[in-house]
């Protein structure tokens, strides 16, 4: 059974730091490139960020790029979402996805989804 659980969401002020994680299960882990999407309250969905299933390539969205780093560990089975310098606009629900390749431009490719974490960014 596939399974990917999203943590370390919260509240933050404006400015601050929040690291997500991401754990799966149940499918061939080191296969799959991994992606964060996100999706704020009457918006669409957007892919925040990806990472290529050995690691080496990354992909981020212009309004994070300099702020969030994605990595991953296969050993842990693990993908993380570093953030910093959060903006009110941040707020969403923040997923994880497993899809064949890295791509942040359609949620379409990617099969297994999480249940997602909520960021919340206001003083």
């Amino acid at each position: 059974q596939v399974q990917m659980v999203e943590s370390g969401g919260g509240l933050v002020q404006p400015g601050g730091s929040l690291n997500l994680s991401c754990t799966a299960s149940g499918f061939k882990f080191n296969d799959y490139a991994l992606g964060w999407f996100r999706q704020a309250p009457g918006k669409e969905r957007e892919g925040v960020s990806c990472i290529t299933g050995g690691g080496g390539g990354e992909r981020y969205a212009s309004s994070v790029e300099g702020r969030f780093t994605i990595s991953r560990d296969n050993a842990k089975r693990t993908v993380y979402l570093q953030m910093t310098s959060l903006k009110p606009e941040d707020t969403a629900m923040y997923y994880c996805a497993a899809s064949t390749w890295c791509t942040i431009r359609d949620a379409q490719p990617y099969q297994y989804w999480g249940q997602g974490t909520q960021v919340t960014v206001s003083s």
